[in-house]
């Protein structure tokens, strides 16, 4: 079974058990990169948890998730629309200030996260922000169903090294769902360089 299968089998039990995960720590970093009003894709939105956030935050968003189950929940949790579609499916022609990939990409082969962070970053303003997370660790994995490329501090560098996105912080967090305190999270703000 394909993780988006995956995503579209239990996307309530998934929607249930993230949509009141307290992650506002993690926006502080982000959103402090933003301008106002700022356009911001949730790249793999899930539940729409963090969406939802954004917009009550004042900022215009733009949903996307792979699997249609997920995003017709998070579309009727946020009150708008959720695009379906890959990482590799987005409309290249939208211009974001941020980017907000919370436990998203770690769901792309390593092989082709450095496309899809190329792909991604191509959407981002000179000086956009761009949040991503994964699990810590350095290998790629099957558990549960899904897929997972696990990343460390060298193996982002790696991944964004052809792109024109550069590391600003990264910091590692502990998961904040219950019976999850021993999973360890890579979380990093990276910068679109001005040209």
């Amino acid at each position: 079974m394909s993780t988006i299968a995956f995503y579209d089998q239990h996307s309530q039990e998934f929607f249930e058990s993230t949509v009141n995960a307290d992650v506002s720590e993690l926006y502080q970093a982000f959103v402090a990169q933003l301008p106002a009003n700022a356009h911001v894709l949730d790249a793999g939105c899930g539940s729409g948890r963090d969406s939802k956030a954004f917009i009550q935050l004042g900022f215009n968003v733009t949903a996307i998730d792979a699997s249609a189950d997920l995003a017709k929940a998070a579309s009727h949790y946020i009150g708008q629309h959720v695009t379906v579609c890959t990482f590799e499916e987005i409309d290249t022609s939208l211009v974001f200030d941020g980017i907000w990939a919370c436990a998203s990409l770690l769901h792309v082969e390593a092989s082709a996260l450095p496309n899809t962070f190329a792909l991604l970053a191509n959407t981002l303003v000179d000086g956009g922000v761009f949040y991503c997370s994964f699990k810590y660790g350095n290998q790629e994995r099957t558990h549960n169903g899904r897929f997972f490329a696990d990343a460390d501090e060298s193996r982002l560098q790696q991944w964004i090294q052809q792109t024109d996105l550069v590391i600003k912080h990264t910091w590692v967090t502990t998961d904040v769902r219950p019976n999850r305190g021993n999973e360890k999270w890579l979380n990093a703000i990276l910068i679109k360089t001005l040209k």
